[in-house]
């Protein structure tokens, strides 16, 4: 199927990839909230070790069917990048970079430690046990990672970001520097 896509891609003239691995998904508050009852299923940074576990199959995998598909297709650039590690380094020493909350979500319904709830998504109003709550967005999301228990806010977005530039998280490493960075808007 990837071989197909990328057959695909390359016979209309894509010659550049850049192929991103998922990220920790135990360190997801869903994922926390919902797998994440038993302190033993827990890992060092309290994310759910198994599913940790199983994203770091998947990006071995995923590694390499890129190292394969650079057989395959001698002409292309395929650039493997780590956002798992960028991520977990992010979540482990979230305080260096100036965020205060590592796995609760910046929008969201129950409060710390995660401030998520299934039951109620990012900006709704639902009944919970009989009354009416809204989950609704922190007053400064540039001090969360999470924004709504699955995707990152715009500062750990940019924070990840700036990290692939470096050119440290590729296989191959980047060989040319960025001439520049996107600056956020926060």
């Amino acid at each position: 199927m990837c071989s197909l896509l990328f057959q695909t891609l390359y016979d209309q003239g894509a010659r550049k990839f850049w192929i991103h691995n998922t990220g920790p998904l135990g360190c997801l508050p869903q994922n926390i909230d919902l797998f994440g009852k038993d302190p033993t299923q827990l890992d060092e940074l309290h994310c759910v070790a198994k599913h940790n576990r199983a994203a770091k199959i998947f990006n071995l995998q995923l590694h390499a069917l890129c190292t394969k598909l650079r057989g395959q297709f001698a002409g292309a650039n395929i650039t493997y990048i780590d956002i798992y590690s960028i991520k977990y380094a992010l979540i482990g020493n979230y305080s260096r970079y100036g965020f205060e909350s590592p796995t609760e979500a910046c929008c969201g319904y129950g409060g710390p430690p995660l401030n998520y709830d299934g039951r109620v998504p990012c900006g709704q109003t639902k009944s919970v046990n009989g009354n009416l709550v809204t989950a609704k967005g922190c007053s400064d999301s540039t001090e969360y990672v999470n924004w709504d228990g699955i995707h990152y806010t715009e500062a750990a977005n940019f924070h990840v970001t700036s990290q692939i530039l470096t050119g440290k998280y590729s296989d191959p490493p980047f060989v040319d520097k960025m001439p520049f960075l996107i600056k956020p808007r926060f």
